[in-house]
């Protein structure tokens, strides 16, 4: 599955400003992260149980 036709969202942990802004779209195989202010950079993929890992790190700090 290319990128394009991913459905990407912006993510809850993203910035309210729009200044800080990380866009998810979700696979059966992996969760997909970018940047929303530069789409054509590539993102990157990791499996779901290590994006819940660093979701719950990240959501203790």
């Amino acid at each position: 599955m290319s990128t394009t036709e991913l459905a990407w969202f912006k993510s809850s942990y993203s910035g309210s400003s729009g200044d800080d802004c990380v866009e998810v779209a979700v696979t059966e195989q992996a969760i997909h992260v970018r940047d929303s202010k530069d789409t054509t950079r590539p993102p990157f993929a990791m499996h779901r149980q290590g994006w819940e890992r660093f979701v719950r790190f990240a959501s203790e700090r």
